[in-house]
């Protein structure tokens, strides 16, 4: 018994002694929750863009932090946020309280990114936003910056910058409809999925189009998962529009373009259409999408500097297709979070703060730089335009997704051109070149 006895004594003090080091092990890790719908593309390029950092920083040893290396170790949570908000905040509760994560990137949905950034900023942890573009995430930190300095925009740069390039883009495309067609004036349809993010840039679009010089036709307003738009295609042939300038970020916009191509509606798609931006969009629509253009982060043989290419090479490589912008979780971890905690050699939320605040740092798609308002306010949200973060306009072309824009753009009078490698002429579809050339 006394045998028996010690036994037991001795396998109790190996179980406290590996239990007190179970937070030393933990210790040497940096756990980041990967948030997304993790059953759309969306969620899966977050998931993807990650997994893709931590492999290659943890292939280098892991992250210097102080005198020590730590590995990184991913955790991956479905937030549904398509379906249910509800869905996405019990998801990022669970990051922080049940996983104990150390950082948190992706999101998409912005009502849903809304609620989620509250939690994230109750356990004040970072959480670097890749997917919804809506200006508010951002103005919180401004206006409340104790409590939402936490929150950084990672990708894309807001709506109201999004919607400024894709005018940009627009007005080009109207240029070369007008040039090669002989339109004295260019007609548009506003078409764009009832969600939150898609309403400022409703607005910012009828209040430019005629400061433009272009009129409006109407605003149709689809839901984000319609599969059926015949009715909305067929009123905007009757309105008479050249141009249809979309707003999209989900499955609607493989509706739209299927039935568009197959009615042969004579007018040019341009604006955003986040399936466009996919590598099965020209087979999802049965290549009814040929011609659609889109604004777009990365494209095949397009490259903005020397980070470009082997990040979408590579990505090609292990998952098959071209990133999304959402993929953009690379970014988020391996030049944001990684370099500015080797830079402190902290992970302490606050110290991090800081210094993100003052880190322009270059990225596969530019260089990422954070914003102040008017009144100098820290806004952690992007900047936009040459030399920082200008995005691309694409096309598809013979079954093929290639960058059109910008294609010897001049952001000002006296700015020097900009094209990047890579971009080929806009193509006009041969239905619109049949119905208004003389």
């Amino acid at each position: 018994m006394k045998r028996l006895k010690a036994g037991w004594m001795i396998i109790a003090a190996v179980c406290l002694v590996l239990g007190m080091g179970l937070p030393v092990l933990a210790a040497d890790v940096i756990k980041i929750g990967v948030i997304g719908p993790m059953n759309f593309v969306q969620g899966k390029d977050h998931w993807n863009g990650a997994s893709m950092a931590s492999e290659e920083i943890n292939a280098k040893g892991g992250v210097q932090v102080g005198k020590k290396k730590m590995k990184i170790e991913l955790v991956k949570s479905d937030s549904n946020e398509f379906l249910n908000i509800t869905d996405a905040t019990n998801a990022m509760e669970l990051l922080l309280t049940r996983d104990k994560v150390d950082f948190i990137v992706g999101g998409f949905r912005t009502e849903a990114v809304m609620a989620m950034q509250d939690i994230a900023m109750d356990y004040k942890k970072i959480f670097i936003g890749c997917g919804a573009a809506h200006p508010e995430l951002c103005t919180r930190v401004a206006e409340d910056y104790n409590r939402y300095k936490y929150f950084f925009r990672g990708t894309p740069f807001n709506s109201m910058f999004l919607v400024k390039t894709c005018f940009i883009q627009m007005a080009t495309v109207a240029g070369i409809l007008k040039q090669a067609l002989g339109i004295p004036k260019i007609k548009v349809a506003i078409v764009a999925e009832k969600q939150v993010w898609a309403d400022p840039m409703v607005a910012a679009t009828q209040q430019t189009l005629p400061k433009m010089g272009m009129e409006e036709v109407g605003v149709w307003r689809p839901s984000q998962t319609a599969t059926d738009v015949t009715a909305e295609l067929s009123a905007i042939e009757k309105s008479g529009a050249h141009v249809i300038f979309t707003i999209f970020s989900a499955s609607v916009g493989i509706t739209f373009a299927r039935q568009a191509g197959e009615l042969k509606i004579p007018a040019a798609m341009v604006g955003i259409n986040v399936e466009a931006q996919k590598d099965g969009f020209y087979k999802a629509t049965q290549g009814m999408g040929n011609y659609v253009m889109t604004m777009n982060t990365y494209a095949r043989d397009v490259e903005y500097n020397e980070m470009t290419k082997p990040f979408v090479d590579t990505y090609i490589k292990k998952y098959g297709e071209v990133p999304t912008y959402t993929a953009d979780t690379y970014t988020a971890i391996k030049d944001a979070i990684v370099p500015v905690i080797e830079k402190t050699g902290t992970l302490d939320s606050d110290k991090l703060v800081a210094a993100l605040e003052e880190y322009p740092h270059k990225v596969p798609s530019g260089v990422a730089s954070y914003l102040k308002d008017e009144k100098g306010r820290h806004l952690h949200d992007l900047a936009w335009g040459p030399g920082f973060l200008t995005s691309l306009g694409v096309q598809w072309q013979d079954g093929k997704l290639v960058g059109v824009w910008p294609n010897k753009w001049k952001a000002a009078e006296n700015a020097p051109e900009i094209t990047y490698k890579g971009i080929v002429p806009y193509k006009i579809a041969p239905w619109i070149i049949e119905k208004y050339k003389k």
